[in-house]
């Protein structure tokens, strides 16, 4: 008769992450090359800008950073609790029961593929650009998407802690990049406070500002995603979602008060109206403060900041597959690991998805960065802000259950996080053609995915109830048993 021990230590040995792998440096890099400074700068500041609050932007980045945080005392609480990679949805199941966890991993799956799509699509159209520009080899949008996420993926093969080194790198030039152009600006011209003057700050539109600039952090939520393969989880989690958060604000924040102080507060949102509808607001500032090699430079590193946001969202949704299929929500099968941690068929799953639907809309003729990349992206964005209300919500709600006595960090902070989230949120929906960057009907409705993710979670977690017990217990069961590492 087999030994069950062993059989055990072999069944685990292929459906477990490798633990230990990534300190809080490689969380952060994993987490900040998902939000892809440069292109924060390059796209969201610009349209942020221009259709936002114009020369206030700059506070818009730094009032959402501090939403955040109030956010983020409590979800460094809540990490403190467990340890599973499923990120938020491990934390709605601890705070809103199974099935609203259940709810909470299908809008994530979707969002996060979603924003994988997108990244095929921006990607490609770039590469296609630039480098048909300095090179003259014009090859179509598709091929150097497709190659992409076939990189990205062997990349994430290779292991997490591989990837967070070549993000790692690929972090680093961005914001050097960012940080010669904003010293450029400040000896050149100066900063200028009036950036954040009433007139400033409440000119325009700042709701739409607030809105733009909160998808500049999307992404910073995937250090829980990451906790069953970080060095001392209960202490790491935390730090990189701070450390995350604060460094994503400055970034963003004052290359924004660099930009509108370069083409002065006054006349910022006109400068950037004027400069939308072909996106090279930053790439003309560029050429001004920085002169053409150096503009060269931060056109390839474009490209590199996006490579970085396609491998950093790939892992990401990876690793929600893995975590659904684990609980077996999902096939099970998604939950099988190669030798060194990395997720196996998940990897497999969410590539051979991206890639099947930008090769469906490339035989529609549509245009990637006209359809393509808004419907893709600006969904995912909304996912992603429905999952980070339903956490803080599901944070406030499990410390209040458990009578805890900290107010400060697991009621009050969290739930003013809560509230700023949920404000952002339903500028979202409302301004979904913002958001997505179209008009068009079929994407203006794709925020009916979502009710019908929160209808079919329902379903499915009645039927589960009903039908497979075992399973349904085993949503909360999956989490508990890392809950003591």
């Amino acid at each position: 008769m087999a030994d069950p021990t062993s059989a055990s230590t072999t069944q685990q040995d292929h459906t477990s992450l490798r633990p230990g792998a990534l300190g809080v440096a490689g969380i952060v890099f994993l987490v900040l090359a998902a939000v892809a400074p440069l292109t924060g700068i390059v796209v969201v500041a610009s349209l942020a800008i221009a259709l936002g609050n114009g020369g206030g932007t700059p506070m818009s980045f730094f009032l959402v950073a501090v939403i955040l945080l109030l956010f983020a005392v409590g979800y460094a609480q809540m990490s403190k609790q467990l340890v599973n990679a499923g990120g938020f949805y491990a934390f709605v199941v601890k705070g809103l029961g199974r099935t609203g966890g259940l709810i909470a991993g299908l809008i994530a799956t979707l969002g996060y593929n979603f924003f994988v799509v997108g990244t095929i699509g921006t990607s490609g159209f770039f590469m296609q650009n630039i480098i048909r520009d300095l090179t003259g080899l014009d090859v179509n949008w598709l091929v150097w998407g497709l190659l992409s996420i076939a990189v990205c993926f062997v990349l994430a093969r290779v292991g997490v802690d591989f990837s967070s080194k070549i993000l790692g790198v690929c972090l680093v030039l961005e914001v050097l990049m960012l940080v010669v152009f904003d010293v450029s600006v400040l000896v050149q011209t100066g900063y200028d406070l009036g950036a954040f003057s009433p007139e400033a700050v409440f000119s325009g539109s700042l709701p739409i500002g607030l809105l733009l600039a909160a998808t500049g952090f999307l992404g910073f939520e995937a250090t829980a995603l990451f906790s069953e393969e970080a060095k001392q989880p209960l202490r790491t989690i935390p730090r990189a979602t701070y450390t995350s958060i604060i460094a994503i604000g400055v970034i963003l924040g004052v290359t924004t008060w660099a930009v509108v102080s370069a083409t002065g507060v006054a006349q910022a949102q006109a400068t950037a109206l004027e400069h939308l509808p072909t996106g090279d607001l930053i790439f003309m500032l560029s050429q001004q403060y920085l002169g053409g090699p150096l503009t060269t430079v931060m056109m390839v590193l474009l490209l590199v900041s996006l490579f970085a946001a396609m491998l950093a969202f790939h892992n990401s949704a990876t690793r929600y597959l893995y975590s659904l299929g684990r609980s077996r929500i999902l096939p099970q099968a998604l939950a099988r690991t190669r030798s060194n941690g990395a997720p196996q068929l998940a990897g497999i799953v969410q590539a051979s998805f991206a890639a099947l639907v930008a090769i469906i809309f490339a035989i529609a003729g549509a245009d990637p960065i006209l359809t393509l990349v808004p419907a893709m992206l600006g969904f995912g964005t909304l996912s992603v802000l429905i999952l980070q209300g339903l956490a803080a919500i599901s944070i406030v709600v499990y410390f209040r259950r458990k009578g805890d006595p900290r107010w400060w960090s697991t009621f009050i902070a969290p739930g003013i996080g809560f509230l700023g989230i949920a404000a952002i949120s339903v500028l979202a929906v409302v301004n979904f053609n913002i958001v997505a960057g179209s008009e068009e009907l079929a994407i203006r409705l794709m925020p009916l995915l979502l009710v019908l993710a929160l209808i079919g979670g329902i379903i499915y977690g009645a039927y589960l109830k009903r039908s497979k017990p075992a399973v349904y217990e085993g949503l909360a069961s999956d989490l508990e048993r890392f809950s003591d590492r």
